[in-house]
């Protein structure tokens, strides 16, 4: 559909989820995931989607270009757990046009 993207996000348990995303809400992949409640309530984007708790913290499986990390996101990065080379907070991935086909894996909930 027009205004849409698609993208596959596999949750904690394992589980491939192919999602249609709106690219002209002003959404990120944070309240993608909350939306679809592809994590437990409360478990994910517990800080608003401020970079300030990492709980959205997913690994891009994908080779999608993203938008450069902020010193924000990367200064919570340093502190979270489970951190990996292709580990991004979902709420400072913006749902554009670009992310078609994109692949996530979420992170374990620390």
């Amino acid at each position: 559909m027009e205004n849409e993207v698609s993208i596959t996000i596999i949750d904690r348990e394992g589980v491939e989820h192919k999602v249609d995303a709106p690219t002209d809400m002003a959404m990120n992949l944070m309240e993608i995931v909350r939306s679809f409640e592809l994590a437990p309530e409360g478990t994910i984007g517990v800080c608003g989607g401020m970079a300030m708790c990492a709980s959205c913290q997913c690994y891009v499986v994908s080779g999608h270009a993203l938008p450069e990390m902020e010193m924000d996101e990367e200064a919570m990065l340093a502190e979270a757990f489970y951190v990996e080379d292709n580990s991004r907070l979902g709420c400072q991935i913006p749902i554009t046009e670009e992310l078609e086909g994109l692949i996530v894996k979420l992170a374990p909930e620390s």
